[in-house]
Order: C-alpha cells, then structure tokens, then sequence
C-alpha cells in the first residue's frame, strides 16, 4: 500500500522543495508524481533540452525516501511546437484548429505530434531509465479520444474503413447509404463526420467513435513501446479520468501494466453536475475491472473542485480520509492526492490541494495525515489482497457510444441505468466485478448484462453457453436491437436474444418520463420508467405484469430456464426499490448472501488473500449511520477493538477495518 501526492517543483520556488520534500516524508508519502505537464520546461525551445531541473527535483525527493513516477509530458505540447508544426493541433467538425494554451491539445494522428513526442520521451527515458528513485511512467494524462477532423485523421479514418469494408460497395451497403442519397461513388467523398449534426448516418458516427478510440489506444501503444525499450523493468501505467468517454478503456489500456484512475468524487453529495462523472463506486469497480486486476488511484479529491467552473464544496470533516479508504476497499494498492500545494497560477488555481496557498497545514492536511499513518500501518496487512466476487456486471463501450449517438428516450441514460443495478447490489452488501463485455464470465454465479444494445452471434452463443452451463443471466430493454454495425435487425426484438429469453417484444413504448407501475407475482407493485417492452412470453414465465395505462395486464419481466441456468429479462426500468427486490430475489436463488440492507451513503466490501478477510466499513455520508452486521468475531485494524456482531453506529466520514 502506497501513499503519494502529485507535486509541480516547476511552479514553485526551489527554495521551497526541501521544505516540501521534508514534510512529505513527514507525512509517511513515499511516492510523488512528476512532469506529466512540463514539456515547455523540459524542452523550451525546439531540440535544446533542460533535465537540470527535474535532476534536482527528483534528488530532493529521493534523499528524503521518495520514488518517482514520471508522466510523458504529451498532454501539454508546447507553444513552439504548436506554432512551427500546427498540424499538431486537432481540429473541430466545423474546420476549425483548437488554440493552444490549454491542455490536451493535441492530435494523436499528428505526424508532428509522433516525431517530437517520441524524441522528448526517449530523452526522458533514457535518461531515468536506471535512476533508483523512479520507479515507474505514466503515459500522457486522462487521454480521451480526441473529436478530430484534421487531413491526417481523413487520411486515416478513410485507411480504417477500407480495412474493415474493403470496398465502398460494402460499406454503402453495411452502413446503408442508400437513405438521404448518402451513397459514396469515391474513396476520396469518405470524409469524417462533419459539422456535428445529430441526423448522420448511426453506422457512420459509431464507426468514426471506434476509430478515435483506435486512435487513442494505438497512441498510448506508441508511448508505452518506447518506455520499455529505453526503461524496461519499470511499469506503465495511465490515468483514466472516469464516464462516460468515447474511447473504449478496455483497448486503451491492453498496453498498460495495470491501471490507474483520476478520483474525485462530488463534494456537494446530492446534486454536483460537476462531478457526475465520477460515478463513486462504479468508477473504482469500472477501474478494477479494466485489467481484472487491483490498481491506482493516482489522482485522489484533496480539497474544494474548481477551475474554469464554479467551485464546489469543500469536502465535510472525513471525507478526504473516508474517501480515500473507499478507494483502498475497491482495490486501489495505491492513493496518490491531488495535489500537494494549491495552484497560484494558472486556469486551476482554485483546484484545491492538500495545503491551500498560503501553503500552513490546516483541516484537510490533517486528515490526510491520519489516512497515511493508517494506511503505512496496515500495509502489510493489505499485502496481496484482492476483491474476489460472484457477480459480473458487463459493461460496454459499444453500447454507450450508440447510445449517445440515437438517445432512446427522455431521461434514457446508459451510465446512469447501469449504476441503477450496480448501487441496488452495493446496498445490499454484494460486491460485484464490472468488466468488459467481451471478456470472459463464466466462472460467475449471476452476471448482469445491461442494455445489450447492439449484438452478434458470437456474443449471443456465449451468453446461451454460459446459462444452459449453469449460469444466471439477467437481461434488460434495448437488448437485440442492433447489429454491431448500429443497422437495426430484422427480426421481432429482442432478436438474436429472443430464444434465450424464451420470449419476444410484441411492441414497445419510451415512456420517458411518465412513470409507469408494474405489479410482482407476489403482489409488490413498484414505479417504472424511461422505456416499457411489452413482452409476449412463450417459454418463458412471465413473473411481473404492468398495472398502469394501456399495457396494464402485459408482461414486463419474464424468468426462462434454459440447461442448468436461468435468464431474466426485464423489459423496463425500475426505481431503485424495485431494482434492489428484483435483484435480491435472484441473488437469493443463486445462493449469493443478499441480507444486508445499507443505508445510502454506507458501503461495505471485502479484500481477501489466502488466510485472511479484511471487511470495510465506510459512512461516505455526512448523517450519523447506524447498522447491523452479520459479522462475528472480528477485530479492529484500526484500534485493535474487538467486534462481536449486533448494531454498529458509523459517525459521519467514519471508516472501520475489520479482520478475520
């Protein structure tokens, strides 16, 4: 279990980096991130190169105990290189070049970009390849994938299509053209998807999607490849920056020792639109679920958000310590806060660090302090732990790209109907992998398979393997809809799906916002959303019918044994009540322990290695919680008390570790 923080020396006075360094030690930080912003710095003007700085800097460090991990400076490409080589810069589908001055301005297709991004990081490399106090890289930062329409990005998304299609015949035909007279009659007619209209062709914008993923993740290949030709032995890593993204983080990161996140969950608790893209839990979980294996948090929340918006709220007493446990329980091995000192300068000036800008320890520091003490304590501990589940919940870039493109109703939300499942499953104390669709499940009891969108027979065999094996699969509206090429198909819905589920969609209704009610078999009745299939079962069983407007009396989920296992499909959206009931009915069947009931703002997890079990216990709320634990015999990490079951009583931001 590491501890670190990410420092800018190239900001600050040197006469202040003793005193940082000193006091980080102090702190129990044993790792800093540096430079993944400080080409300008490094090299300030073309090919003449200063390394003196960042020598020192990592000096200072290292003589007061702490590792390096160094950033491939490409995010920041700088103002020389912008304006002798302004290919670098992306341009927007209104033919427009981003300015530069601000960060992430950059065209991964970029010849420019390649040429002097591989030589600044191949004299960065080489030049820490065998230093003592670095012990790793991360690859540029939060890469995304960039929405470019430059002549390199034609060129190559042209390259792309003809690969895939091989001849414009079939990719009329695939993409179906023919609508609108958008029929190609020439390669050099195939441009990227300009002017940003919402009514493009759906093929044609899905595939433009892919291929700035491509982009994306052939770009961090590029990175990577030379790293570890010039500093082999060290790892690699990348800092994803959370949902939803166009790029698919499955792709981005085949090239990547393990992965790394950017966490900063929302301040203001209830309503920050700011932070909803850091889906709490679900980003962790989504991150551990990248490589199937634990990571990093190398960006942790340290003080109030806020840059070129308005800021949010300082984080209430405990969060910051509450949080960054959150992130150990889901399988960070590694908690690196942003950042060490708040910025005087520059757009993030207000984008709060550990210590505010008159630099005097205060509240959140403190806080801080006892989160590292505790964590250096429980180290070996945590040794070799890992999150180990019986649920899988399948998640999809595809999907959420097509569904960004032709959103299917009012308020219809891929993310958010996802977190839907996954908070019903955090409330009752089961833990679940999220993981790449395509990867394999089948060592799962349940796995749930959300909004399968687009679909292929490959994907449909393995989905009917994994239940006539023995597996509980639950399925959901807007399944079968598709081909992967976003063509609808031709048949009654849900499709390739149809025979697994045992039934099919006679129509369907996108309610929107109109909430609807379906009524359970054992006579529970709970509200409903968003879309409403109306199902026709006919090996299935049908087990919930609505009870509201024209469809009332129609089958709204069905249950279908088929082999071993069971499939369930719902064909709408349920509130939170009824996506808890529902899932904790099937849990039950499965075998999976569903007795808790956790009030919101409350999680429990698990990390587990061969003679141990260490429970989490963590109130991310600002309420006093209390609960009762079917947890016997265990002891305190943090305070060595000794836990016999019965009611738990949480103080706001409380954390318990507890061990057997």
């Amino acid at each position: 279990m590491k501890v670190g923080v990410d420092y800018y020396p190239e900001h600050w006075d040197v006469a202040l980096w003793e005193q940082d360094a000193r006091q980080m030690q102090e702190t129990g930080i044993s790792i800093v991130r540096l430079a993944e912003f400080a080409w300008s710095r490094l090299e300030p003007r073309e090919g003449e190169f200063d390394f003196d700085w960042l020598d020192r800097a990592i000096a200072v460090l290292a003589r007061h105990g702490i590792e390096v991990v160094l950033g491939t400076p490409t995010a920041t490409p700088p103002v020389w290189l912008t304006h002798n080589y302004p290919d670098v810069l992306p341009v927007d589908n209104k033919g427009n070049a981003h300015y530069a001055g601000v960060r992430l301005h950059r065209c991964y297709n970029s010849p420019s970009l390649r040429k002097y991004g591989a030589r600044i990081i191949e004299k960065l490399t080489q030049r820490y390849a065998m230093h003592a106090a670095v012990m790793g890289w991360q690859t540029d930062n939060e890469l995304a994938a960039n929405d470019c329409h430059c002549e390199n990005c034609t060129l190559r998304f042209r390259g792309w299509l003809k690969r895939k299609y091989r001849t414009l015949d079939e990719l009329n035909r695939e993409w179906g053209t023919v609508v609108w007279s958008g029929e190609y009659s020439d390669w050099e007619q195939v441009k990227t998807p300009l002017g940003g209209s919402p009514h493009l062709n759906p093929s044609f914008l899905l595939d433009f999607r892919r291929f700035s993923s491509d982009a994306v993740a052939d770009f961090n290949r590029f990175q990577a490849d030379l790293i570890r030709k010039h500093s082999p032995g060290k790892f690699v890593t990348h800092n994803l920056w959370g949902y939803p993204v166009t790029a698919d983080y499955y792709d981005m990161f085949d090239s990547m020792d393990f992965a790394s996140v950017d966490y900063y969950p929302a301040t203001d608790l209830r309503d920050d639109s700011k932070s909803r893209m850091y889906h709490g839990a679900l980003t962790l979980d989504l991150t551990r679920g990248v490589k199937r294996r634990n990571f990093w948090v190398m960006e942790q929340l340290s003080g109030t958000p806020g840059c070129w918006y308005p800021m949010s709220r300082t984080p209430f007493p405990g969060m910051i310590r509450a949080y960054a446990w959150q992130s150990v329980a889901r399988g960070a091995d590694a908690i690196v806060q942003f950042r060490w000192r708040s910025a005087r300068v520059g757009a993030e000036q207000f984008w709060h660090g550990l210590l505010d800008h008159h630099g005097l320890p205060g509240r959140r520091y403190a806080e801080f302090v006892r989160f590292s003490e505790e964590a250096g304590r429980l180290t070996p501990l945590l040794e070799g732990t890992t999150l180990q589940h019986d649920v899988a919940m399948l998640f999809s870039h595809e999907q959420l790209n097509a569904f960004q493109i032709q959103p299917q109703a009012d308020g219809f939300d891929y993310v958010g109907n996802f977190k839907r499942f996954h908070t019903a499953l955090l409330r009752m104390g089961i833990g679940a992998d999220v993981i790449n669709w395509r990867s394999d499940f089948d060592g799962y009891k349940l796995v749930i398979a959300p909004m399968l969108y687009l679909i292929d027979d490959e994907m449909a065999a393995k989905l009917r393997r994994y239940v006539e094996t023995g597996g509980t699969l639950v399925l959901t509206m807007r399944s079968g809809v598709k081909n992967m090429n976003n063509v609808c198909l031709p048949e009654r819905l849900p499709n390739l799906l149809t025979n697994l589920i045992g039934a099919h969609v006679d129509e369907y209704d996108p309610v929107g916002k109109d909430v609807q009610t379906l009524t359970f078999e054992s006579g529970e009745t709970h509200a409903c959303a968003q879309w409403c299939d109306l199902l026709i079962p006919v090996e299935a069983r049908s087990i919930a019918s609505y009870s509201s407007e024209y469809f009332a009396g129609r089958s709204a989920i069905t249950k279908n044994e088929i082999g071993a296992g069971v499939v369930y499909y719902i064909g709408t959206v349920l509130d939170a009540v009824g996506t808890k009931s529902l899932l904790r009915r099937i849990a039950t069947d499965v075998g999976i322990d569903c007795s808790l009931d956790l009030p919101e703002g409350v999680e429990m997890t698990t990390r587990r290695a061969e003679g141990k079990q260490i429970t989490f216990v963590l109130n991310l709320s600002k309420d006093v919680q209390t609960l009762s634990l079917p947890l016997r015999d265990c002891v305190s990490a943090l305070s060595d008390r000794r836990f016999a079951g019965g009611d738990f009583e949480l103080q706001p931001g409380a954390v318990e570790i507890l061990v057997r």
